[in-house]
């Protein structure tokens, strides 16, 4: 019979040591509904005391199955990571906390089982780090006190594995007092450990020099490999300056003597590395304490002895047919897939090796100055590696054992490139050139020492690299692999050997016979062409075109030498060469369709996702470069995109890849893009549509396409248009900026649709709710208050001032208007205050110029619509007392002319000056009051425009209509016409200031009922100095 069980709610659960174990059993059990039932379960329970306490208690319980004990050790460092701190929210309790710190030690060092040990120490770790010293001193203490005493082997290597991880815990807390407390305990637990450590190699290292093997001797071996582990860590984070600690001397000098002995045996080869890292850290976190320690420079010599003896055995020698040969699984095969010990250490050398030249020769980013003898200690340390160590023999030395053992490729690397050439050609890009992951490759850290000793040392090197260089650069030469050797150093020297190397010759004479020849071994020489020609070319080649012609014979798949590594190489390498600054289009035309389609058939030749990404970029890359030129490719390149975008998955970089070579087809292409425009829309909409699961990884590159596609349209399309309720939605987003500058690109392309009377209230709706949030910040409300200009001007010149009078209506409906008047009343009142409680304004600067240059657009477009606007937002708002329209002109023109003297832009200040002048037309009495400010702005405006004039009596701002708007450039962008339109129709470029002042006064001294009632009435209330200057203009 069926059994069937009822889950009650969790918040009908109590929580309860027993009930907590049977659910730990439902979330470990191979059931997939008890696990579920489980898990929630717990993260119910997480926020409840005792919760961690029952956790602990369950994982100390060793008659428990070990996978439940697991979990409950695993949900107690998690809980650690989200609770444990006091100000954290649900907190776990004080009770709680000591109840668990209790037992954490001792329940580690009963711990049999390693992986559960290893969880708990990284409990305690976590805990120490809240809690070290002042609420748990003994995190540290008790471990010490165990290590001192004759403790049971299991316990000493428990306390080893916590203190290790307490330590790794301690010294990486972004917390400076954390790393204070653990220097603090230093000292003591140095002397323990080292005596501790001391004491166990004396004790196993001679037994196991004659042979003897015994699980004591391993146990000793390991207790060792574990102090060591702690103290390497401890020297580095424990000590300010360990130089001057006796305790860091002593094992500091014990650490060289060991490991000149463990290199001889390979059995000791991880407490051999564990010294030689200990050896680079110093050199790397504690430069000057490195080169003051005893025999460090000593050291660093066995340190380069050592690697170059390993170099020796590194490369392989002779044919690449013969190392081949010697690279059959079996030989050199698989085990060259782990590194050796000896090569582990070697790659510690020369990266202290590298250490010691940044001392010397970057010290501002090594050294870290404090005190006076810290200066003085650092001086003393770059004189003895200076003076010592980097001589100009060992300086040679290093160069000539790089470029002849390291640089030379292994015969593993053969087999590797022959059996998985993609994988290898992939690792080889990503050890290398293109991450940051040098320092864990043996082969790569050559390559950056020899970079830093080429740069600073150039006087020594560039002679005898120049002459090595000279005895293999010839076509009669067939030693491909150290040949291959030789123009790796040289690409890697190129910013040091340009001014010696007639680098172009040098492609003509040898490049260009050597990709040609048919001879076994010379697609490794093909390899290398392709990189050094990268590698020079942005500093000094002219020969662009033989460039191009190289790597379209290297890029040809019915070349045999051309293997895919070859090809992939050349692919992506062309990319640099590309995108170099000296790149001219029609250099690159002849070769583009060869070369295009030979990238576009290796992309869909290649398997790995990574690959292919890289190989479009070159493509993209050729797209941007190429421009127009590119137009009759386009096709051939869309045409591959759908079945990689297909093809990618959940893989988002490859389709962010996609959607940036659209973008850049579209740039490129102009106003030919046209046909792409469709297809690439609907890619538009699926990436930012709401709800979109791609949205996050995609959004930023759709709408660079997105912007593309409406800027390049010549005529605004049915898909286009259907995206703009999307792009509404985007204001609320991050990419607002990016949304705000496709609603311009659709304001200049589409102003019938845009200002609709269905469409406009809803784009005004949108905008003044971001408009409300972004008021404080001049980018973001100065590119608000454009698009409004930009919307009164495209409504003025569709339909004239009734329309704009319907917009500013609009406008007042959707908030923006009162928002704009609400800030320029608080900043006129702020003005208006004096004293330590005057009130800032709410806006100033170039904000309020932006607020009064949507006043002034308003009254050139419909004086009307101005005074209705800021009355209807008079009657919107309740923050501002009840006024006339004579009380709200009065202020607002008080503000204006006082704020005319922060502007600095001419063209905002003449805008301003017409809006001024034009609301004399309203015929109003209030403006004739302020005709003294209005002259004197009038005055200031004209004199600056007519400084910059040709005949010094026009409006410098006014420009003739240029040719190119009858006859626009075939190559422009078609928003650019559409902008250069937009300018040259603008009042502010079309209007003579001069003129336009003489035209309102006219009119207003016809209203007031003639010349003299004019005089008599407005004229003989302004200043007589001002109406001198004004008078001045000849403008009356």
């Amino acid at each position: 019979m069926p059994s069937f069980s009822i889950e009650a709610p969790g918040e009908a659960n109590p929580l309860t040591e027993s009930q907590l174990v049977q659910t730990l059993r439902s979330a470990v059990s191979s059931d997939p509904n008890q696990i579920q039932t489980g898990t929630a379960q717990l993260q119910q329970w997480e926020k409840s005391p005792r919760y961690y306490v029952h956790l602990q208690s369950a994982y100390i319980d060793h008659r428990l199955p070990v996978e439940l004990r697991y979990l409950a050790i695993i949900q107690l460092k998690n809980g650690i990571d989200k609770y444990w701190r006091k100000t954290a929210t649900n907190a776990v309790p004080k009770d709680d906390k000591t109840a668990i710190r209790s037992r954490l030690i001792q329940s580690c060092f009963n711990e049999p089982q390693e992986r559960l040990a290893l969880q708990c120490a990284l409990v305690i770790a976590k805990v120490a780090r809240f809690e070290y010293p002042h609420d748990w001193p003994g995190a540290i203490e008790d471990l010490v006190q165990t290590l001192r005493s004759q403790a049971p082997p299991l316990h000493i290597a428990r306390a080893l594995l916590v203190l290790l991880h307490i330590v790794k815990e301690l010294s990486t807390a972004r917390l400076q007092r954390n790393r204070q407390n653990l220097q603090a305990a230093a000292p003591e637990i140095v002397h323990v450990l080292a005596t501790q450590y001391t004491n166990s190699v004396a004790y196993w290292f001679p037994r196991h020099e004659q042979g003897e093997v015994s699980e004591d001797l391993l146990d000793a071996m390991m207790l060792s490999l574990m102090t060591m582990k702690v103290l390497r860590r401890l020297l580095i984070a424990g000590y300010e300056h360990p130089n001057r600690h006796d305790e860091v001397v002593a094992i500091w000098s014990t650490t060289q003597q060991h490991l000149q002995g463990f290199l001889q045996h390979p059995r000791i080869e991880k407490l051999s590395l564990q010294l030689a890292k200990l050896h680079y850290e110093m050199a790397k976190q504690h430069p000057a304490a490195f080169a003051l320690l005893p025999n460090s420079i000593e050291l660093t010599t066995a340190y380069w002895g050592l690697a170059k003896s390993c170099g020796h055995s590194l490369g392989a020698h002779g044919t690449v047919q013969a190392a081949l040969e010697n690279a059959k699984i079996g030989t050199d095969g698989d085990a060259a897939d782990e590194k050796s010990a000896t090569e582990k250490v070697a790659l510690r050398g020369l990266l202290i090796l590298r250490a010691c030249v940044k001392m010397v020769h970057n010290p501002a980013q090594t050294f870290k100055y404090r005190h006076p003898i810290d200066k003085e200690e650092k001086s003393a340390a770059t004189g003895l590696i200076r003076q010592n160590l980097l001589t100009a023999a060992l300086v040679q030395d290093v160069m000539e054992t790089l470029i002849t053992h390291f640089f030379v490729f292994r015969a593993s690397d053969l087999r590797e490139w022959e059996e998985e050439p993609e994988e290898w050609e992939k690792r080889e890009y990503g050890d290398g050139e293109g991450t940051d992951d040098w320092d864990f490759s043996l082969r790569w850290c050559s390559e950056v020492l020899f970079l830093d000793l080429a740069i600073n040392y150039k006087e020594i090197l560039v002679q005898p690299l120049l002459q090595v260089f000279y005895s293999v650069a010839s076509t009669g030469n067939e030693d491909v692999l150290f040949k291959d050797s030789v123009y790796t150093a040289v690409g890697l020297a190129a910013p040091v050997l340009f001014e010696h190397l007639d680098f172009d010759a040098f492609i003509r004479d040898v490049l260009v016979q050597e990709v040609q020849k048919q001879v076994s071994g010379f697609h490794i020489l093909r390899r290398r062409i392709a990189i050094l020609l990268a590698q020079w070319i942005s500093i000094k080649v002219t020969e662009c075109k033989l460039v191009y012609q190289i790597f379209q014979h290297l890029l040809n798949p019915e070349d045999t030498l051309n293997d895919q590594v070859v090809r992939v190489t050349a692919g992506r390498q062309l990319c640099k060469v590309v995108d170099s600054f000296d790149t001219k289009p029609e250099d690159l035309e002849p070769f583009l369709d060869v070369i295009l389609s030979r990238l576009l058939a290796l992309i869909a030749e290649v398997e790995l996702t990574e690959t292919k990404m890289a190989l479009l970029n070159t493509v993209s890359v050729i797209v941007e470069r190429m421009e127009q030129l590119i137009t009759p490719f386009a096709e051939r390149i869309v045409a591959v995109l759908p079945g990689l975008w297909d093809a990618s998955g959940e893989e988002h970089l490859m389709k962010q890849a996609i959607l940036v070579v659209l973008t850049r087809l579209v740039v490129a292409m102009k106003v030919n893009s046209a046909p792409l425009h469709r297809m690439s829309l609907e890619i538009v909409y699926g990436a930012v549509k709401p709800g979109s699961d791609t949205a996050v990884y995609l959004a930023e590159d759709a709408l660079d396409l997105w912007g593309s596609i409406i800027v390049q349209m010549k005529e605004v399309s049915a898909p286009a248009t259907s995206l703009v309720p999307l792009l509404f939605t985007l204001y609320e987003s991050e990419h607002l900026r990016k949304a705000l500058e496709i609603t311009e690109s659709y304001l200049l392309l589409a102003p019938e649709y845009m200002l609709s009377v269905y469409q406009r209230p809803q784009f005004f709706g949108h905008l003044s709710k971001v408009f409300s949030e972004v008021r404080n910040k001049p980018e973001g409300n100065g590119t608000i208050c454009n698009l409004v200009e930009l919307a009164i001007r495209q409504v003025h010149k569709l339909a004239g001032g009734d329309a704009v009078e319907q917009t500013c209506a609009d406008l007042v409906g959707a908030g923006f208007m009162g928002y704009l008047i609400d800030g320029l009343y608080g900043s006129w009142k702020a003005h208006c205050t004096t004293g330590p409680n005057r009130p800032a304004a709410p806006v100033d600067g170039i904000v309020e110029t932006d607020y009064f240059a949507v006043l002034a657009r308003i009254i050139l477009g419909s004086l009307r619509g101005f005074s209705r606007a800021i009355q209807a937002a008079e009657l919107e708002q309740g923050s501002r007392p009840q006024q006339s329209f004579d009380e709200i002109l009065q202020w607002l023109l008080e503000e204006w002319f006082s704020h005319m003297e922060n502007v600095g832009d001419p063209s905002r200040k003449k805008l301003m000056a017409l809006a001024l002048a034009g609301l004399l037309n309203t015929k109003e009495p209030f403006m004739l009051n302020n005709l003294q400010s209005l002259m004197t702005v009038w005055t200031e405006v004209i004199t600056e425009l007519r400084e910059d004039a040709e005949d010094g009596q026009g409006d410098s701002l006014v420009y003739s209509q240029p040719s190119r708007l009858q006859n626009p450039d075939p190559n422009e962008a078609p928003e650019d016409v559409r902008r250069r339109e937009v300018t040259y129709s603008d009042e502010v470029h079309s209007v003579s200031l001069p003129a336009f002042v003489k035209g309102s006064l006219e009119r207003a001294v016809a209203g007031a009922g003639g010349s003299e009632a004019f005089q008599r009435e407005w004229v003989a209330n302004v200043d007589q100095d001002v109406l001198k200057q004004f008078t001045g203009l000849g403008i009356t």
